[in-house]
């Protein structure tokens, strides 16, 4: 196993990797503008109407909501998937603009990469095909800004589906930096959206 003063261990060290804040507003506003581009194509009434709340106070108290759930749905995928219930901590960094659940345990690369994708299919995509199914403008509009928020989840799959499947993932006191534990050197592997910071 690794430890986080990254030392060798085991021929496994700690390469660390921290989130561009820029890139993944960038990649949100993107989300944004392709979802519901593709959503005017598919319905133009149910997303013309959708921006026209009836009540703001109940939508944006439902948004809260709905970033909880996001949180909680990583921390259920986490404790369901091997990960101790101890090792998991939840916050909030204000001055970035994000809500965090971290898991400071070794986990598998199975583990993390079903955590990273759950709040997307779960409340992204599912919310999204039952707001058609009902014609509800509150439900696609949380859905939307949903996967469009998923930006940093959606990097972080991505990168980690390229490793092999012996690493291991952990998370320490910086919400927006995480460590892959590996016996192979991956200080070369880039991705947009991370930054390669230690080892």
């Amino acid at each position: 196993n690794c430890n986080k003063d990254f030392k060798i261990i085991n021929q496994k060290k700690y390469y660390v990797y921290k989130m561009n804040l820029t890139c993944l507003n960038v990649f949100s506003i993107l989300l944004f503008i392709l979802i519901c581009s593709l959503t005017f194509f598919i319905n133009n009434d149910l997303m013309g109407d959708a921006f026209i709340l009836d009540n703001a106070f109940i939508f944006i108290l439902l948004f809260l909501l709905y970033t909880i759930g996001h949180e909680l749905l990583h921390f259920l995928s986490y404790v369901i998937n091997g990960a101790s219930f101890q090792n998991i901590t939840f916050g909030c960094a204000l001055e970035k603009g994000v809500l965090y659940c971290l898991c400071k345990q070794n986990i598998t690369k199975r583990n993390i990469l079903i955590s990273l994708i759950c709040p997307f299919l779960v409340l992204g995509v599912f919310t999204y095909v039952v707001s058609f199914i009902f014609y509800s403008k509150t439900l696609l509009l949380l859905s939307i800004f949903n996967m469009a928020g998923c930006s940093g989840d959606l990097i972080m799959f991505a990168f980690i589906r390229k490793l092999d499947n012996n690493i291991e993932y952990s998370e320490f006191d910086d919400e927006i930096s995480f460590g892959i534990c590996s016996n192979k050197d991956i200080s070369k592997v880039s991705h947009f959206g991370l930054n390669y910071i230690e080892k």
